[in-house]
């Protein structure tokens, strides 16, 4: 199905983790610059697939943001379906599922970080 332009969409998905050494210090300075960072790699990794389709690079951070494009991404796709469902809730409806599946995701990176001393079996 043709997304803008007639051209399809095609889209690459990566969270990057906000207090990484490698963004710790340009996210002091600026909310949401790894997932800015993140998507300006995407751009250039995909250079080549523009002349086909609309690449949209997806970026979010561990602790929430997302990168610009990807905020107007989820708009436009929230608004599409808000036309079809009438439905005005559904960009809110995409941002919380997004922001779960972050959660979801740093649980289970947490997971085995952690020990219960009052989890573990007596010997």
């Amino acid at each position: 199905m043709p997304w803008q332009s007639g051209r399809c969409a095609t889209w690459d998905v990566t969270v990057v983790d906000t207090l990484g050494n490698a963004y710790l210090q340009q996210n002091a300075i600026k909310a949401a610059s790894a997932a800015e960072t993140a998507a300006d790699r995407k751009k250039a990794k995909y250079a080549d697939i523009e002349q086909s389709h609309t690449f949209i690079p997806v970026a979010l951070e561990t602790l929430g943001p997302m990168c610009a494009s990807a905020v107007e991404f989820v708009q436009d796709i929230g608004h599409k379906a808000s036309e079809i469902t009438s439905d005005p809730r559904e960009t809110q409806f995409l941002f919380q599922r997004l922001s779960i599946a972050v959660q979801r995701f740093n649980a289970v990176c947490l997971a085995d970080t952690f020990t219960c001393k009052t989890c573990e079996p007596s010997p």
